[in-house]
């Protein structure tokens, strides 16, 4: 892909195709190509961001059998083999909004670091972190809290959920409306999701 034109609602409506096969179908001809343009672009900005390289890994859905997938994504992570099991960053879509985090996921060693970090430096986390950003403990949950609706008495709950629930994750970032006109501009939308990977960037190396 040469020229990346953000994404329309018609990216957005594969998630209304029915039937897994169907709606894979529309995923790989319609997001995936974006998504690859994206984790190659941002793998760079990342490898740059965060001294060491970086790879984008674009979700395969391969595990599915019957359920079509509700949201699809690529990361990127600092290996080769995988994303799971490293703190990483992501840039994906449901069905209402694009989603731009960082997430340490169930299957990371990582999370334990992380909760440590959160649960000692609540307060400052509270601080810098910008108010519309969200904060989910789910990945398959599109919704998450507001940041500005937490208290640093809950960032201290959620360290301690990630700590003691093995089935427990931790995602911070940006939410943006299938319907806002940012989406419908390459560059703005890359600006954008560069100047979130920036901002998040600090719980990235907490998380190490």
């Amino acid at each position: 892909m040469t020229n990346f034109n953000g994404f329309t609602a018609q990216d957005f409506d594969v998630f209304t195709v029915p039937g897994l096969e169907g709606r894979m179908e529309a995923i790989i001809g319609q997001v995936r190509p974006k998504l690859e343009y994206l984790g190659q672009t941002l793998a760079t900005y990342l490898s740059a961001l965060c001294g060491e390289e970086m790879y984008p890994h674009v979700a395969k859905h391969a595990r599915r059998t019957v359920n079509p997938p509700i949201d699809t994504w690529v990361a990127m992570a600092s290996s080769k083999r995988g994303y799971k099991a490293l703190p990483h960053f992501e840039v994906g879509l449901f069905s209402t909004h694009l989603f731009i985090i960082f997430a340490v996921i169930y299957e990371s060693p990582n999370k334990l670091v992380f909760a440590d970090f959160l649960d000692k430096h609540a307060n400052h986390v509270k601080k810098t972190m910008p108010e519309n950003f969200f904060w989910s403990m789910d990945h398959f949950n599109p919704n998450g809290t507001l940041h500005a609706e937490l208290k640093p008495a809950e960032f201290k709950k959620m360290a301690e959920r990630l700590k003691n629930v093995k089935k427990a994750e931790m995602m911070c970032g940006l939410r943006i409306e299938r319907d806002d006109p940012i989406l419908l501009s390459g560059d703005k939308l890359l600006a954008k999701i560069e100047e979130t990977f920036s901002t998040l960037h600090p719980l990235y190396k907490a998380s190490f």
